[in-house]
This record gives C-alpha cells, structure tokens and sequence, in this order.
C-alpha cells in the first residue's frame, strides 16, 4: 500500500543515504484546559511576576501526552524513527490542543528508536557530523513581568538606563528554559542537545518561552553522566561545517537588556521625530542596549573557556513606554580531538531550501502568480 509522508524529496533522498525509508505520517494530540483552581492559582502568581508554575506544567503535561501518543502510534507502524517532528500549540472554545506531527522512517540496520526535531535535511547533516539522534527535546517556561515587576519598572523607568528588575525575569526564563531542555536531555543519557530553536509565544494572558531540539549522544564528546549536555542554535549546515574544522558546540549563550530611554529622553525624542536628523537618544539607548547583551554572552563563554561564539542573532524590540529589549543569542564552541564528519562534503540536497507549491493562501489552488482566476 502507498505511504503517506510527510518528507520532501530533498529528506527522502537525504535519509537514504542514512540507510532509511520513508514510512507514514504520524499525529499526537492532547486537547486539555487547566480549570477554575489553576487559572485561579496563575492569577495570584501573576501579581508577582517571572514563571507562572500552574500553566508551566499544565502546558508540559499537555505537550507530553501528545508526543506520547505520536510515539506510541510511530511504534504501532513500526517504524525505527520519527523525523521532522513539530509541535504546535492551538486555542479554541476554552480549552487548548497540544498537536506534534512527523514522519517515520525505517531502516534494515536496526537501532534503538528515536525521534529528532527539524527537516530531515537537518537531521542528515547531524549525523553526518557523528550526532546519532535520541529524542526531540523541549524545555519550556510560562512567565509574565507582573504587576508588581511592571509598577516597580514603570518608577525606574522615568530614568535612563537598563531595568534590572525587567532584564533579570527576562534572563531568568530564558535561561530556565533552557535548563529544562537540557535536563530532559541528561535523562535520556544524551551528551548534546543540537538544532535548538526558540519561539516565545501569548498563551492565556501570559507568554510562553519554548526551546526545541534533537537530544543525541556523540561518540567523540565527553560523555560523563553528571556533566551537562553540549547545546547549540547552530543550523545543521552551520554544525556540519564547524565540525568539518574540529569544533563542536558547548553551550548556547544568550542574554537579554531591557533599556527605558526615560521620560526626559522620551520626550526630547518625540519631540526631535518632527524634524529631519538624527535621534540621538534612540541611538545612545540602542547602543548601549547592545552592547549590554554582547558583552554578558562573551563574559558567559569567557567562563566556559570556548573559542568562540558563533551564529550570533540579535534581536531588538519595542515594548512601548519606552522601553525597549535587546537579546543576542549563539552557540561558544571549542576544538576537540577526534571531532570530524563523515562525509567530505555535504550533497546539495541537504542545504536546498524546499519551495512551497501552494503559492495562493485562498483556498483555490493558483500555482503561478502570473495566472488570473476565472
């Protein structure tokens, strides 16, 4: 019988080199609502501010009962992995459904089954660079700056400068997430957590900080059970070509600054934005914004004595009141013996980005822009 997938040809050509087969579609869904005491209990954390535990853990035990269930239906299949696994989380009528979907795949080698984040592609160019998949990780965190942080904000924030109280929630739940992340790795006996991507999202009036990775055990890495894993942001192709050079990623370092440009600086600016020139105090505050959050993640990697940091992203956004968030975010890597890939070069099809088909977002079908419905 026919196989559904949902592997491009890019991922299907990639995992066969790997030794693997595509085999069906696999769904997981949780649909859960926390119910009058945890609202209730999210409300009063609320007024304090940082990580609301009640929806923490109803939006982690939602997540995990439906990985389980996308697992448990990949095993049904019989398949030897599952790949390309995403998640979602969706809204509706009051209650909340947690969703993970991803292809399996099959092998005639055997092996222990494992389930990875990100495209296939990705997937290839981490084994590639000797990361043998384990299990799509997730560490999570559901925050809110709080009445109390943001009145305490809102008084400093007639001043120049950073606000600490803002910058360390901030700090503190990415940070957390990530931690979580990390441990789930540990427990799976993984010694590197690769492929990491973040997404910070609202969810029932607060916000939700989510890290994502494939937890996987390399051979040439230390691999002592109370050291923590290796993590890295770093894209698959960005991981294959600093492997190729006898590095390997240590940890994703990241730090946020919060700035307020102040009410004097606020008022000179608004006041400056009807004439042409320059903005001076935007300028200053951005500034100094920055290098606020580069200098702690250099400081961050100084302590791990790495080589570098690579892949840094910076992010920059207006929180109103004129307050702004700078975070600069990358992976500190370092050279160790024996770290090397298994291919002399990487084949194109697992750099080639996919192109979408489905070119109209009606529901008509319209492959070509040029064409005109009739």
């Amino acid at each position: 019988m026919a196989k559904v997938t949902g592997l491009s040809g890019n991922e299907i050509y990639c995992m066969a080199l790997k030794g693997f087969s595509p085999g069906e579609l696999v769904v997981g869904n949780s649909v859960n609502s926390m119910g009058f005491l945890g609202n209730l209990g999210a409300g009063v954390r609320n007024l304090l501010g940082g990580e609301v535990p009640q929806v923490t853990e109803a939006i982690t035990a939602g997540r995990s009962s439906a990985y389980n269930r996308m697992v448990n239906e990949a095993k049904g299949a019989k398949a030897n992995g599952v790949v390309g696994v995403t998640s979602e989380l969706r809204n509706f009528q009051g209650s909340t459904e947690f969703l993970f979907v991803g292809s399996g795949v099959h092998t005639q080698g055997g092996g222990g089954f494992f389930t990875s984040a990100g495209s296939a592609q990705e997937l290839f160019c981490h084994m590639d660079a000797g990361y043998e998949p384990v299990s799509h990780a997730f560490g999570n965190i559901a925050y809110s700056v709080g009445v109390g942080g943001g009145f305490l904000g809102a008084l400093k924030s007639l001043q120049r400068g950073e606000i600490a109280e803002y910058s360390n929630i901030f700090n503190h739940t990415r940070h957390h997430a990530l931690d979580r992340l990390v441990q789930q790795a540990k427990t799976d006996r993984c010694n590197a957590v690769v492929g990491i991507r973040t997404h910070i999202m609202p969810w029932m009036g607060i916000h939700e900080m989510l890290m994502t990775g494939t937890a996987a055990r390399h051979a040439s890495l230390p691999r002592d059970a109370d050291a923590s894993p290796y993590t890295s942001d770093l894209t698959g192709e960005e991981l294959w070509a600093m492997t190729s050079l006898g590095f390997a990623p240590v940890k994703l370092v990241m730090s946020t600054s919060i700035y307020s440009l102040g009410f004097v600086g606020g008022f000179l600016a608004a006041f400056k934005s009807f004439t042409k020139g320059e903005v001076n105090e935007l300028t200053t505050l951005i500034h100094d914004a920055r290098e606020m959050a580069v200098e702690r993640i250099k400081q961050e990697a100084d302590g791990l004595a790495c080589d570098d940091v690579v892949g840094v992203k910076t992010y920059i956004q207006d929180l109103g009141s004129g307050l702004v968030e700078f975070m600069a975010i990358g992976t500190a890597i370092k050279k160790f013996s024996g770290i090397k890939t298994a291919s002399a070069a990487l084949p194109v099809h697992a750099m080639v980005g996919e192109k979408d088909t489905w070119i109209d977002g009606s529901l008509g079908m319209n492959l070509d822009r040029n064409e005109t419905n009739s």
